[in-house]
């Protein structure tokens, strides 16, 4: 026996409304609530008024805050509903973002948040609130929209992080892909809520728009993250599955917020948008003690298609493997798989229509190939088919011939107790091309110097970090993703030292060197920057502020043998990065050591 036909997402608010009427649909932290028959309702009076101003196939943008999840629910059906395509904004884009959006994709018309009428300078198409055009309240009957499985019925906007922003086309076919309306198989069935706090207008948020339509809890929609609302909200509502991409998980763990609420009744801990770092699964496991972790892996081109994994400490930074009919390729498609273990690009196939770049078929062949999916991330697939990821192919250092995971450099800094949030990227560097920087957001006291000693023994020396830098907060986008060409841009450029503070490069005679060694020293390091041996490093200057990095480290570990008859291991410069600390280090391996045995007493 099967469960009733769907052809387009309108049907599944269809089914569900007759199916479960009274059933509430969403809530809101301040107790509104929308039932799956008032969705429909609602939907259907806006389709009706939109009939009037939209044609089969027009594209529509829908701007609403992230305050207003049920009423760009309603707007988002009834679009699809009167035959048109759902195109959805973030309420935060500038006025010059949300122009190049509407007028990329063609929209004719644009809908929004009753409270915060849009100015879009240069577009020629409508804007409107629901009440505006009489569909709010006003039920009249409307005919089911022409649309068929194949018709374009969503256009979402990427980030632009690498580019202009380009618009992921996705067909009702692709977005019913593993939805089904049969109310004896509704997914999250152990849960009577599910709470997220994604904004509107990126992926992760649709996939949560459509889970609504289908899974058996009740969607509160927490709006803008906060650590503490969310947890009183579970604590308030015994919520049973929660939602975060790993930035609001990290914020959590951070605040102390579960420490405070009881979070025993969440069983189930998703987590997507990104790769969680495996110390930071660690301690949700601890923090949610009786919920299984798991972390999807898609993205707004891939999506339905994702790899799940269900935390493992053997395998801790795995993001899943293949499963329900889904393929993972490391490689190219025409030339097939990489053997287990080899690192290449990372594709993903299933059984779903397939995506595309909307009006720009040329970006489009380079991503979608027969059904696969180009993910943009660098990984391998080990022996058991778990892919693990090394990088997003744009954020990979090439350093001196060295390809670098920046996802490793973070993992290790997430080890240190100290550390909240870590971010690492490549920065221009004269001989070596590309070197890594990173920052840190800390949650105790910490140096750079304590982190490089941390990170001396966790990565090889082509990994370490020239330069670490420690900060109030890392720069994100809406949906919570370090944009790191901005780091990048930050740590591109050195801090200027305090006016206070005593100085820290060549030549003070208030902080010359104290020792022969010190003063040695220095020369080896004018000679190794280029600078000469007489350029006077004082013993505060830090061997990486002063442009060091680990090849310079190896040159200096071999000068200072020849120099000082001493062997010193090539992470010398990471465990000791002030020159007064390398003298230091220097003196203590030349001092002579007590010798033992028969003497000529006195």
């Amino acid at each position: 026996m099967t469960g009733p036909r769907v052809h387009t997402v309108p049907d599944l608010l269809r089914v569900r409304a007759e199916q479960q009427p009274d059933r509430d649909a969403f809530l809101t932290p301040d107790g509104y609530s929308l039932t799956f028959r008032e969705w429909q309702r609602r939907s259907d009076a806006l389709a009706a008024a939109l009939a009037r101003w939209v044609r089969a196939g027009d594209r529509i943008g829908l701007r609403y805050r992230n305050a207003d999840w049920p009423d760009f629910a309603v707007a988002y059906l009834a679009v699809q509903r009167a035959g048109g395509v759902s195109v959805p904004l973030s309420a935060r884009l500038p006025a010059i973002q949300l122009r190049y959006a509407l007028r990329h994709c063609g929209a004719s018309g644009l809908l929004h948040t009753a409270d915060r009428p849009p100015v879009v300078p240069d577009w020629s198409g409508w804007t409107a609130t629901a009440d505006e055009l009489g569909g709010a309240d006003s039920p009249e009957d409307v005919s089911p929209a022409e649309a068929a499985p194949d018709d374009l019925a969503q256009i979402l906007y990427t980030s632009g992080a690498t580019g202009a922003p380009k618009g992921v086309a996705a067909s009702h076919a692709n977005l019913l892909a593993g939805h089904r309306p049969d109310a004896r198989q509704r997914p999250l069935a152990h849960s009577r809520h599910f709470l997220h706090a994604f904004p509107i207008g990126h992926n992760i948020g649709q996939t949560m728009l459509l889970n609504t339509l289908t899974a058996a809890p009740t969607a509160l929609v927490a709006g803008e993250f906060d650590a503490e609302r969310c947890c009183a909200l579970i604590e308030r509502h015994r919520v049973g599955a929660v939602f975060l991409v790993p930035t609001m998980a990290i914020d959590l763990l951070s605040s102390g917020a579960h420490r405070r609420y009881d979070l025993s009744s969440v069983v189930l801990l998703g987590a997507t948008g990104a790769a969680l770092p495996p110390a930071v699964a660690v301690a949700l496991t601890e923090a949610f003690g009786n919920a299984t972790v798991v972390n999807y892996y898609t993205s707004t081109e891939a999506a339905p298609t994702q790899t799940t994994m269900v935390f493992d400490p053997d395998r801790p930074a795995s993001v899943g493997r293949a499963t329900h009919g889904e393929d993972v390729l490391v490689g190219v498609p025409e030339s097939g798989p990489l053997p287990a273990g080899e690192i290449g690009d990372v594709w993903l196939r299933s059984a779903a229509a397939p995506r595309s770049y909307y009006g720009d078929p040329g970006a489009s062949a380079a991503v979608f190939r027969d059904g696969w999916t180009r993910m943009g991330d660098v990984g391998y697939l080990d022996a058991d088919g778990y892919l693990h990821l090394m990088d997003r192919e744009s954020d990979v250092v090439k350093s001196g011939g060295f390809k670098v995971s920046t996802l490793q450099v973070e993992a290790a800094l997430h080890e240190h107790p100290a550390v909240t949030e870590a971010a690492a990227v490549g920065v221009a560097h004269p001989s070596l091309g590309t070197v890594v920087a990173a920052a840190v957001v800390p949650g105790a006291p910490v140096t750079p110097d304590e982190l490089r000693a941390f990170l001396a023994d966790r990565l090889a020396q082509h990994e370490q970090p020239t330069r670490i830098v420690v900060l109030d907060d890392l720069p994100r986008n809406e949906v919570g993703k370090v944009v790191k060409r901005t780091l990048a841009e930050r740590l591109a450029t050195p801090e200027p030292p305090p006016a206070t503070a005593p100085a820290t490069g060549p030549t003070d005679p208030a902080t010359g060197p104290a020792s022969v060694t010190e003063a040695t020293l220095a020369g080896l390091w004018g000679e190794l920057f280029g600078s000469g041996a007489d350029a006077g490093f004082g013993p505060s200057v830090d061997f990486f502020a002063a442009g060091g990095d680990s090849l310079k480290g190896n040159r200096l570990a071999a000068r200072i043998a020849a120099e000082f008859g001493v062997e010193v291991p090539p992470t010398f410069p990471f465990d000791f990065p002030l020159l007064a600390a390398q003298a230091e280090a220097i003196d203590a391996q030349r001092a002579p050591v007590p010798t033992t045995g028969d003497t000529d007493g006195p």
